[in-house]
């Protein structure tokens, strides 16, 4: 079965609950707690998911907090060099 979230205007509750029930159990309404705290639940796991998957395989380097500061250090100074103290 594939899930999907649809949003609909409130005005249209009745005839989107007509096309449920006309589905002869086709379609099943699920109450998702996670998409009722954060919308994007989903997106947002698939995205940290993604994320960890290259930090594990190696295509992504993982920072501890020392190599974090040398590198935003770098970078500071490349965006003073290039545009200035301001």
């Amino acid at each position: 079965m594939t899930a999907r979230m649809v949003r609909f205007d409130d005005n249209y509750t009745n005839k989107f609950d007509e096309f449920i029930a006309s589905t002869n159990g086709n379609v099943e309404i699920v109450k998702d707690p996670n998409l009722e705290y954060d919308p994007f639940f989903y997106e947002r796991k698939a995205s940290l998911d993604r994320t960890i998957e290259a930090v594990d395989n190696g295509t992504m380097k993982m920072y501890n907090q020392e190599e974090w500061k040398i590198e935003m250090d770098k970078f500071d100074k490349e965006l003073e060099e290039k545009y200035g103290n301001n």
